[in-house]
């Protein structure tokens, strides 16, 4: 699935957030690494921008599940885990 043009916005405005990735493929990332990378790196304001995007609800079913694949072996901080897991029980469902 194509990323929509408002999250390739955010993402370029955001594209520091992605050093490993060449330029030209930023724009394509599919959503769980935009994810992950915006929780453990953006501001709060680039997050919630991301979540006014691709919705809140949508961002709560990717992050739930990659950390139940991930189990121990997640790529969050473990912080930001905990943090995210409490506020999309909360405001998510």
């Amino acid at each position: 699935m194509e990323n929509s043009p408002a999250l390739k916005a955010l993402i370029r405005k955001n594209a520091h957030l992605f050093w490993y990735t060449k330029d030209s493929e930023k724009e394509n990332l599919p959503l769980p690494v935009v994810l992950e990378f915006f929780i453990n790196y953006a501001d709060k304001e680039s997050i919630k921008e991301l979540f006014e995007i691709v919705g809140i609800k949508n961002a709560a079913k990717v992050f739930f599940e990659q950390v139940k694949t991930q189990a121990n072996r997640s790529n969050y901080f473990p912080e930001f885990k905990n943090f995210f897991k409490l506020y999309f029980e909360k405001y998510a469902f």
